[in-house]
């Protein structure tokens, strides 16, 4: 598996995450690819389901990052902060863009498309298999302090200072 490229941002304890729908290591399902960018897929966010984190969790917030997509800069498919951390799971489909679908108070940033929803797989054909790094990370603060307006990036930058641990799925998908 490829290291993390979360650890260039902080090196931190690990806890567990795990999903009915998408396995570490694992081709992901044609439902977690994109249909926006014609890719087949249905852009559905997968279910994730998280425990162990430390007991000073005072939030949480959940990314979704292919470092391999020829930006120069990776691709942020999604980025939503500032999920209670009473809130230990996110069904399937959550990141559909409806409000009504996420936890209330959590805030769904724009991603590298510039859309406020979960956005699939879609690397270009022939590009190889690109590795989708979904993270799970335990924040030490009940908010974190960004705007509606911030990016997936500035919310990276952030969470530099405030992870406590960190959780990693990391399944792959490659466009022929």
């Amino acid at each position: 598996m490829s290291k993390s490229p979360y650890d260039q941002i902080a090196s931190v304890p690990e806890f567990e995450v795990t999903s009915t729908d998408v396995a570490d290591g694992e081709e992901l399902a044609l439902a977690h690819v994109s249909g926006i960018f014609g890719a087949g897929g249905s852009d559905t966010s997968p279910n994730l389901s998280w425990s162990g984190f430390p007991s000073a969790t005072k939030s949480f917030v959940v990314t979704v990052y292919d470092p391999t997509a020829p930006t120069g800069s990776g691709f942020w498919h999604w980025a939503v902060a500032n999920i209670p951390s009473s809130v230990t799971e996110l069904g399937t489909g959550v990141g559909s863009g409806l409000s009504d679908d996420l936890p209330a108070g959590a805030l769904q940033l724009a991603n590298d498309a510039g859309l406020k929803r979960f956005l699939g797989a879609a690397p270009p054909a022939g590009s190889g298999k690109h590795n989708y790094f979904i993270a799970v990370h335990a924040v030490d603060v009940d908010e974190l302090e960004i705007s509606v307006d911030a990016t997936p990036a500035f919310l990276g930058f952030n969470l530099a200072s405030h992870t406590l641990a960190r959780a990693v799925i990391t399944p792959w998908w490659e466009s022929k």
